[in-house]
């Protein structure tokens, strides 16, 4: 085994690998840009290295500067964690020549299945079903054409190179061909170096299904069972379990021998994933393999009770494989979500800054892979990932139920999260029934929002939740006064029930409760329902509140935000405005607020770089059209316009680093 190694990467994953070395004792070296000086992994490791300026491309990136500090700290091998240079065929040439080891394939299989055509070649001698299709570089329109015929429309446009869904597009009749190959071109060439495309039929509606694989230099090969990840948005995963939930015993083990067959024909060692696309009709095709350690590894090692960074370690020292097939057992049910800094309700939009506040979860089949901390800096530089939390359960609702409670206390303030939305799909009645194709969120969901509406319990607990804060503070107030009342003369009779009213949005509640404020215990009446409500304890001072609601222990995050309080509980979200009943009756004589919103002003909605302005001065545009493009965490966003106009003047240009609210172009009146 290893005495050091080198962790060419960062955050979460860096953090996930020196957990394992911890217990392997193994000593680690971690790596840092400037924006990453604070970091926790790097006070994780045992030692450190800085690599440069926080642009990835002068950091980690630099295959040189890593193969350095791995040299100079005397480390035996580099683990290169997901992302990166984990796919880089160069750099794992380049780590083997300097006499460490790569803790992961060879650079020949790397090479191979990183690209996506001889992968697909690969898996045909295999055995394995891939899509039908033109699995060789197009060069021509005309021989285009005539292969997407044969194929059938629709059909798919894909690189043979890179992936995360870069470069992919669909096409749907024979005109769109040639402008959906230049914009595919385009991308994937900025993306990977590389335009070679391929044609696939696009199979509409699928389940994506993947299977873990681990094989030693040994010859051994064994599947660690299959993750359902179908849940995504523009090809990226938000939630993942494993098992899957449409997959039986039969199922899994032809997957399970495809996939190793697969990783036999290529000669494969270490951690790798082969991805499937499972149709309609139950069939499964070969989509691609990952030659890394993959983001939701996490869910097979709570069903497996293996430790796939342990197993990756072992088998890069030329250990053999610790286990069989026969004896990889599955294990109840786990799930995975992954939390990111984005802003749903604006397009996914990414979110930067400072964490000003973090509560770590903890709890009985909960797991938490974080990379941040109160403190902690979410800058544009890198992939927008904070965290992973995961739950375990013997059944799958037991595991679902889990991470829904741990969600709903999963507390990150200071950047924008996307929380709220990966536990709105945990309780979307199609998710729960497991009814999910990876056009689930496009299918059921809306800029974020849930196109139906949560149910009336679920808003009543939160309604009940927002009142109990309210009233705590109205009740501490009052007892902070009780030294300056007058001693002459009878006291008040103490109130036994109290009475709100409470608006949500475009809803009204009327809300009574009273209660022994000694034992927590209280009987609350929101509209025309009756709840039973334990308060057992207060931990508001954290922004969390637990109720027991009619014997169900719940869990709400909640928010002062000025007069108002903001709650969220199992994916929805609401500001509260609570009223006595004569405020609320006072408040239909006071005047209404108006805004004036200015349309002469473009405003960049995200910080980032400029990547290009689509429009000059004196053009005359409209409501809605992209004018510039900023790329911010890996991904480019469109401006448009927020109104018709004509532009009177560009204030920014290509290159130009860009803050939240920057002014970008301005328009006549």
């Amino acid at each position: 085994m290893f005495d050091k190694i080198l962790i060419a990467n960062r955050g979460e994953i860096a953090i996930r690998i020196i957990r394992t070395c911890k217990r392997l004792g193994i000593k680690t070296v971690a790596v840092y840009s400037d924006i990453d000086s604070r970091s926790l992994h790097i006070r994780e490791a045992d030692e450190a290295v800085f690599l440069g300026p926080s642009a990835s491309s002068s950091s980690y990136l630099v295959k040189s500067k890593l193969i350095a500090a791995a040299l100079e700290h005397k480390c035996q091998a580099v683990h290169p964690g997901y992302g990166f240079l984990s796919e880089s065929s160069s750099f794992v040439a380049e780590v083997i020549a300097a006499g460490l080891v790569f803790i992961g394939p060879s650079a020949e299989v790397v090479a191979t299945m990183g690209d996506k055509i001889a992968a697909k070649n690969m898996a045909i001698k295999a055995g394995v079903p891939v899509v039908p299709g033109y699995n060789q570089a197009l060069a021509d329109m005309q021989t285009i054409k005539e292969k997407a015929a044969e194929i059938g429309y629709p059909v798919l446009f894909k690189p043979a190179a890179g992936g995360g869904g870069r470069g992919m597009r669909i096409v749907h009749s024979q005109d769109q061909l040639e402008a959906a190959l230049q914009s595919a071109q385009d991308e994937t060439r900025k993306a990977f170096g590389d335009d070679r495309m391929f044609l696939e039929r696009f199979i509409g509606n699928p389940r994506h299904i993947e299977v873990q694989i681990m094989a030693d230099q040994h010859g051994r090969v064994v599947s660690l069972g299959e993750r359902e990840c179908s849940i995504q948005r523009r090809y990226q995963k938000v939630i993942e379990e494993s098992p899957s939930p449409v997959v039986d015993q039969t199922l899994r083990q032809q997957l399970g021998d495809r996939a190793c067959a697969l990783a036999r024909e290529a000669g494969y060692s270490n951690a790798g994933t082969v991805e499937f696309i499972l149709d309609q009709n139950g069939d499964f095709f070969f989509m691609e393999m990952n030659t890394r350690l993959q983001v939701e590894h996490p869910v097979t090692e709570m069903v497996t009770g293996l430790d796939l960074v342990e197993l990756q370690l072992r088998v890069a020292a030329g250990e053999p494989l610790p286990i069989t097939q026969e004896e990889v057992k599955l294990n109840g049910w786990s799930f995975e979500a992954r939390i990111c800094a984005e802003d749903p309700a604006r397009s996914f939009l990414p979110s930067t800054g400072l964490v000003t506040r973090y509560a770590r979860l903890r709890g009985e089949n909960i797991r938490l892979d974080s990379g941040i901390e109160a403190g902690s800096c979410v800058s544009v530089f890198y992939d927008s990932l904070l965290a992973k939390v995961i739950s375990w359960g013997q059944t799958r609702e037991e595991a679902r139920c889990s991470l829904v409670q741990a969600l709903n206390r999963y507390h990150v303030e200071g950047v924008i999260t996307n929380v709220d939305f990966a536990n709105a799909i945990l309780n979307h009645p199609a998710f729960i029934a497991a009814e999910m194709t990876t056009g689930f969120i496009e299918q059921h969901f809306d800029e974020g929002i849930a196109k139906i509406a949560p149910p009336k319990e679920r808003i009543e607990a939160m309604v009940i939740a927002a009142t109990m804060v309210y009233h705590n503070r109205e009740n501490l107030m009052r007892k902070s006064l009780k030294p300056l009342t007058t001693k002459v003369g009878s006291s008040a009779k103490p109130k036994e029930s109290y009475s709100y009213v409470v608006k949500g949005d475009e809803d009204i509640f009327t809300v009574e409760f009273q209660g022994d404020p000694t034992a927590r215990l209280w009987t609350f009446r929101v509209n025309e329902t009756e709840y039973r409500v334990i308060s057992p304890e207060f931990e508001f001072f954290r922004r969390r509140l637990r109720l027991e609601i009619d014997n169900q222990s719940q869990y709400f995050r909640l928010q002062y935000r000025h007069n108002f309080i903001w709650a969220a509980f199992c994916g929805s979200s609401r500001i509260f405005e609570i009223y006595t009943p004569r405020e609320w009756e006072l408040a239909h004589h006071m005047p209404k607020e108006t805004s004036m919103v200015r349309q002469n002003e473009l405003t960049s909605p995200l910080p980032g770089m400029v990547v290009s302005v689509l429009a000059k001065s004196g053009d005359r545009v409209y409501r809605g059209q992209d004018l510039v493009v900023i790329e911010s965490m890996k991904m480019e966003s469109g401006v448009s316009s927020p109104c018709d106009g004509t532009i009177e003047e560009i204030r920014t240009k290509p290159g130009v680093a860009v803050e939240t609210g920057d002014i970008l172009i301005t328009f006549t009146s």
